[in-house]
């Protein structure tokens, strides 16, 4: 409990007129905690007749205006109004000459983090799963019920499945609509601990950061327990489902990885159809049935490969610890080959090239809004050249999407505007502006000769020790790019899954359960079948789809947050600055200095050449606009977050983790950013 106080009339602590006394009590034992005193120098009393006067004072910080006892009062009477309306409240009260309180005032506290039902004892400590995934809107409770089966597949793989798969693992739950995870066992397990701290060192290096400090206090403290319990049962599901197999498989030959994502991709497919006359619980079964499945059966066939390759990137670093200079082994990662989503943005720009040298197509892209593109490519009326390219590109990509990790957002083939929005920002270049495809080129080139230039300096210390360098090195970069190759198939297999779960709503809608198909989208599969049974979720839809637009203007997730609602990281000290940067992850080295373009939804987003990315975070969706960015900061990820690998790949530096960025950069100011150093400097 938070409380100012000041004498007179509670206008002058409203206004900010005045410093107040500021106390804070642990209101589980009733003890202050904090006390920090102010001048006291204004008081605001009221005249005869009404209105008020303003008084100045002297200095009044060496004696507080309310005791202790009437402290913990102020906190109990608070305690209260918390009870009596069920959720955190900001009250005004005031203290009459008799010394009885009054309460005059409560609202809601709405700004608040909701807080997470963990139904276990003590302190826990959770990690945003989909803010890691650059995904900083909320999920539709359609998207969260797809986890939660995912979720359970993965917990009864590990020998713990859950006592009811549809409602997910116990680690799991959906505060504000985000996904988090409960990392507390793992964190109090020591090979746990050391394991997520060093992957989230790569991954999500302010998490990482702050698991540090967690770790230090005693609610966290490491507890005896057999721990090797949980990692012979990863072992033997990473064995069982032939894992370290396949990445020795990758390592031996990369072309055999080549060739499994590509059998898998196409097994994946086939296993994904049904009969077009498949009645609406059939569909919902189908939808259950491979929900639970896809996750599992897809993992292990495709991540074994590009783990190898960053296998071999900390072999790399290793074998060059003293021959290579900071990043320069970053120079490696940059125009990496086989990375399906760098594919697909540089085929849009290829596309967008179509269009530019086709003068009707071009004319049309120029002068119409997206609502006219949109409309004119339904009705199959673009130009050939658009309007066939665009129909190629959606066949092979149309299944991702912005958010694409919600099974409730639209996927491109659904709705195109984005892409159409990308296309008319594209042509808007200048032709001088360099070609991204020719930048990846000429990144690839760049880490081919580091390669060399490693190589050469490593052998005037041991030839052998070149020649592995350069082996590792090679396997990096036919292998790394491999990781988006369970991402695009995972999307597919959502895709089809939306299509099935709205021609349920379809259904649902005819017979007025809904009022709409994609209402479906606001239900979990739980609620799905009580409409096929019959009841009208009308209401229910409605409000969800309240809950979820209001979620919608929530512009802070907390990427750790504390079962008692606490978020450590705003309570850890500032982030150290050097000469007034601000400090993040280098995520891909370089320097540039140009003007900041806050954008904090890609879809719709414009981006002129050169500017610099500022971004909450970014996910597959997004990278359209890294072909015209100058430069990539993200308040989200590590060095191996999504929005690092590509800058890396297309040779834009970055700086990744730099806390509350879209606040502290506004769009037009000059910036440079250092993405070796992880510096981001604002312009005075």
């Amino acid at each position: 409990t938070v409380i100012d106080a000041s004498p007179g009339l509670g206008e002058a602590v409203v206004s900010g007129a005045v410093n107040p006394d500021h106390f804070v009590v642990n209101s589980v034992d009733r003890r202050i905690v904090a006390r920090r005193l102010g001048d006291k120098r204004v008081m605001i009393t009221s005249l005869p007749g009404g209105g008020t006067e303003r008084h100045e004072l002297a200095d009044q910080s060496s004696e507080a205006c309310l005791g202790d006892e009437q402290v913990l009062q102020l906190a109990d009477l608070g305690q209260q109004v918390q009870r009596l309306y069920g959720a955190p409240q900001d009250t005004e009260w005031a203290l009459d000459s008799a010394g009885r309180f009054w309460l005059t005032q409560a609202r809601p506290i709405t700004t608040l983090y909701p807080l997470a039902r963990t139904h276990r004892a003590g302190l826990r400590v959770l990690f945003c799963f989909s803010l890691a995934q650059g995904l900083t809107r909320p999920i539709t409770p359609m998207g969260i019920a797809a986890f939660r089966l995912i979720g359970s597949s993965v917990a009864t793989a590990l020998q713990m499945p859950p006592v009811e798969p549809l409602a997910g693992p116990p680690a799991m739950h959906a505060p504000g609509q985000r996904l988090y995870l409960d990392l507390t066992s793992v964190l109090r397990n020591r090979i746990g601990r050391r394991a997520v701290i060093t992957i989230f060192g790569v991954m999500e290096a302010r998490a990482s950061a702050v698991l540090k400090t967690l770790a230090a206090r005693p609610e966290f403290s490491i507890i005896d327990s057999p721990d090797h319990a949980m990692l012979r049962h990863i072992a033997a599901a990473l064995v069982r489902n032939k894992v370290p197999v396949r990445v020795a498989i990758g390592l031996a030959n990369p072309e055999w990885a080549y060739r499994g994502i590509a059998a898998t991709e196409q097994r994946l497919r086939q296993s994904l159809t049904l009969p077009a006359n498949a009645t609406a619980s059939q569909r919902l079964d189908f939808v259950e049935q491979r929900l639970g499945e896809v996750f599992l059966w897809l993992m292990p066939r495709t991540a074994p490969y590009p783990a190898g390759g960053y296998l071999m990137l900390a072999a790399s670093r290793r074998l060059l610890r003293d021959v290579a200079e900071p990043g320069e082994l970053q120079e490696v990662l940059r125009g990496l080959p086989h990375n399906i989503t760098t594919e697909m943005d540089l085929q849009l720009w290829e596309l967008t090239e179509d269009i530019r040298n086709d003068e009707v197509s071009r004319r049309i892209f120029t002068e119409l809004a997206v609502p006219d593109l949109l409309q004119r490519y339904r009705e199959r009326a673009l130009p050939a050249v658009a309007q066939r390219g665009l129909q190629a590109f959606l066949r092979r990509f149309g299944h991702r999407a912005v958010a694409e990790i919600d099974l409730g957002m639209p996927r491109w083939s659904d709705d195109p505007s984005h892409l159409l929005g990308v296309i008319s920002n594209y042509l808007r270049l200048d032709e001088s502006d360099l070609d991204p495809v020719s930048q990846f080129r000429a990144g690839a080139a760049k880490a081919e000769s580091m390669i060399t230039s490693l190589s050469s300096r490593a052998s005037e210390r041991s030839r052998l020790r070149a020649k592995l360098a350069g082996w590792t090195l090679r396997r990096v970069r036919q292998l790394a790019g491999l990781r988006e190759a369970h991402k695009f198939p995972l999307a597919m297999a959502f895709a089809v899954m939306r299509e099935n779960l709205r021609a349920v709503g379809r259904e649902l809608a005819a017979v007025k359960v809904l009022d709409q198909a994609d209402d479906v989208f606001f239900l979990d599969l739980g609620d799905v079948r009580r409409g096929l049974a019959g009841e009208d979720l009308r209401a229910l839809v409605e409000e969800r789809r309240e809950a979820y637009t209001q979620e919608l203007k929530r512009r802070h997730i907390p990427r750790l947050l504390l079962s008692n609602g606490t978020e450590p990281e705003a309570l850890a000290a500032q982030a150290a600055q050097a000469d007034g940067a601000l400090v993040g992850s280098p995520a891909s080295t370089g320097t540039v200095t140009g003007r900041a373009r806050v954008v904090l939804e890609p879809v719709g987003a414009h981006l002129e050449p050169g500017e610099i990315l500022v971004a909450p975070s970014t996910d597959p969706g997004w990278t359209p606009l890294f072909l015209t960015a100058g430069g990539l900061v993200m308040e989200m990820g590590g060095a191996g977050s999504h929005g690092a690998v590509v800058a890396r790949e297309y040779g834009i530096p970055a700086v990744v983790g730099v806390p509350d960025a879209t606040q502290k950069i506004e769009t037009g100011q000059l910036i440079t950013v250092d993405g070796t150093a992880g510096l981001v400097t604002v312009a005075a």
